[in-house]
């Protein structure tokens, strides 16, 4: 597979997930949640900034969010690396292609941790304006990361004997998540199932 399928495959995952949190900045207060599709509830726009990793994963101190930040920038430097090795050594293109989603999806959140604390107001109790004249909600390498697609699936209680959770209510799938977070999904549980023709054995 060559170099600029790749690249094609990364641009147009960031173009979907940075306009997907611009409109949702632009257009929504924070926690704001709105059902899209008319007449299925099970999937909602819901409105949330993440402060951290994956599933709110956040270092603490006033240096915890920069050192996350640059964790990151290390990490897509090296998934980077990994997928312009994996091109010129030709290898599969089920693995070129997990490494781009995954590649894609890990600059897109990187984006949000960058910039937006500099280049959006704060989304709490208004809709978020895009450069303000006051500055943003944070600094460079403070912002939060955007999440917006939320499919509650299924409510139900859990069996009585469950311990410390029987009879209490929940929420299938309950995780609020954005397209680069689905890029990075896709791309790992891509690489488990086709794991043999990614990774041949050259024996």
């Amino acid at each position: 597979m060559k170099l600029y399928k790749a690249i094609l495959i990364i641009v147009v995952v960031l173009f979907i997930d940075q306009a997907s949190k611009i409109y949702i900045k632009l257009n929504y207060m924070l926690r704001d949640s709105r059902n899209p599709i008319v007449d299925w509830d099970k999937f909602q726009l819901l409105f949330y900034e993440n402060p951290g990793a994956a599933w709110g994963f956040e270092l603490p101190g006033d240096y915890g969010k920069i050192i996350l930040t640059v964790f990151r920038i290390f990490a897509i430097c090296g998934i980077g690396y990994w997928l312009w090795k994996s091109v010129k050594e030709k290898s599969h293109s089920i693995l070129i292609v997990c490494i781009s989603l995954i590649f894609a999806g890990a600059f897109g959140n990187i984006i949000d941790s960058v910039f937006y604390g500099k280049i959006f107001s704060s989304s709490t109790n208004s809709v978020a304006t895009f450069l303000p004249e006051n500055g943003g909600y944070g600094t460079w390498f403070h912002g939060e990361v955007v999440d917006m697609l939320y499919f509650p699936l299924f409510d139900g209680t859990w069996p009585e004997w469950v311990p410390s959770v029987g009879g209490q209510q929940f929420t299938f799938f309950n995780a609020v998540f954005n397209v680069a977070d689905s890029a990075i999904t896709i791309g790992v549980i891509l690489l488990i199932l086709f794991s043999k023709k990614a990774f041949p054995d050259k024996r």
